[in-house]
């Protein structure tokens, strides 16, 4: 059977030694999204997360010969540029595209987020003049449009005019003008294309992280258009795409923090390691059902597992079993199967302890028994008595908190094996046996029991 080809992108920009900027954001970018990336390095920078120490250009033919040679052997689908630090860069890049007819976003990089200048003063005519013409999309940020089209930009008005007025001066069929920098509560992205207006809106990200995110943007259109989608589309799933990027940032470096592109694919792998994680140790609970039924809570037993703690939030992203597993009759039944946000005061036990640095992934509840807790002593597991009558009154009647509440009562750096209680009024006594995954914590009940 014939293979469907892979997309080709291109990627024409600098590298960022840092890695979160430049040409490694951008294959990051391709590789997440599906698309085989290829290069043209037009400039090294001596780079980290709060300075620009150094810039080596290329020579624009070198530049040029690496789109070449790419071209000539597997095609490319869609290109875009990044750094193009000077006139001569410009110059060769411009001939390629128009020999190889690339279809082409422009990144108008000028400064970087640490404040180094990356386009010379001189080279901005050239990309006026030489590059733009020939673009399919150009993404400039505010302060960018506002050297583009000639005035300030700095409302959402300022934006739509700008939009246009790049277009209308240099033929561009598409022009996005990026938000972040107008004074808006929240980002709204403008597309100006084919003489209709397109907003595309996002939360601020307070607590994210912004280096990188030009360059992850326009890479996300260009591999989107690699694929086959129109440029409204390719747009409107960037746009989704550097949002997760940014709010998911990797707090890394003592500066701006770089875009973390490989979020859009590790969490959803990661909720699929967990959901069949816990599909693992539900088969193990009730492959030992005979040991575990007489200790059936009336409320029933739920077995859990957070996702990895960098994207752990909410109930979410843990892994439970929808209904629990409840006792009927003699045995042990899953009433609905293992999903994320199947459970809510386990899920949220774990998420509490992850919060609070403990190493602890995955859980399972069972009633509370005395024995029990002797048994596990006994084996050398670390036991923790959380008293709910200590519990403050505005959470005993609260949908939520009692879980962080408990999470709080354990002594930083004493990860314990098994929390129980013995109830209060109206709160059923529990034990709940912790693990680094779903696994770990039912095998432990498993060997405590036995």
């Amino acid at each position: 059977m014939k293979q469907s080809r892979i997309p080709v992108a291109m990627t024409i920009a600098g590298s960022d030694s840092g890695g979160g900027a430049g040409i490694e954001a951008d294959l990051k970018t391709f590789s997440a999204l599906g698309v085989h990336g290829t290069v043209a390095i037009t400039s090294i920078t001596a780079q980290n997360t709060y300075s620009v120490t150094a810039i080596y250009d290329l020579p624009g033919r070198l530049v040029y010969e690496q789109i070449k040679v790419v071209y000539e052997d597997m095609g490319i689908d869609a290109a875009k540029t990044g750094m193009l630090s000077n006139t001569d860069i410009i110059t060769h890049v411009a001939s390629a595209v128009r020999e190889f007819n690339l279809k082409l976003v422009v990144d108008p990089v000028m400064i970087a987020k640490s404040g180094a200048r990356l386009l010379r003063e001189d080279a901005i005519e050239a990309l006026k003049t030489k590059l733009l013409p020939q673009a399919l999309i150009v993404t400039p940020n505010a302060p960018e449009a506002q050297v583009l089209a000639g005035f300030k930009v700095e409302s959402l008005e300022d934006a739509v005019r700008a939009t246009k007025a790049i277009h209308e001066k240099y033929s561009v069929p598409a022009v996005i003008v990026k938000g972040g920098h107008l004074n808006l509560e929240e980002v709204v992205d403008v597309l100006y294309y084919n003489g209709e207006v397109y907003y595309f809106k996002s939360p601020r990200y307070p607590h994210g992280c912004f280096h990188g995110a030009g360059c992850t943007y326009s890479a996300a259109i260009t591999a989107f258009l690699a694929r086959g989608l129109s440029i409204v589309e390719a747009v409107k799933h960037a746009k989704e795409f550097i949002d997760l990027a940014i709010d998911y940032g990797l707090k890394i470096g003592r500066g701006h923090c770089p875009v973390n592109p490989m979020a859009y694919l590790e969490i959803p792998a990661l909720k699929y390691k967990a959901v069949e994680s816990v599909r693992k140790a539900v088969e193990i609970l009730l492959e030992n059902q005979e040991l575990i039924l007489p200790y059936t809570p009336e409320v029933g037993i739920n077995i859990v597992e957070t996702i990895d703690p960098r994207y752990a939030r909410s109930p979410l992203d843990v892994a439970g079993v929808e209904g629990r597993i409840v006792k009927a009759g003699k045995r042990l039944v899953k009433v609905g199967d293992v999903k994320m946000g199947g459970s809510s005061h386990l899920a949220r036990l774990v998420l509490a302890l992850v919060r609070n640095g403990f190493d602890v992934r995955g859980a399972v509840n069972i009633r509370y028994d005395q024995g029990v807790v002797e048994k596990a002593g006994k084996k050398g597991y670390r036991v923790l008595f959380v008293d709910r009558r200590m519990e403050p009154s505005s959470l005993k009647d609260a949908p939520t908190g009692t879980m962080e509440w408990i999470a709080s009562q354990i002594p930083i750096g004493e990860t314990p094996d098994l929390i129980y209680d013995i109830g209060d009024v109206g709160k059923e006594a529990m034990i709940r046996i912790l693990g680094k995954s779903a696994v770990e914590a039912v095998l432990k009940l498993v060997d405590i029991l036995k």
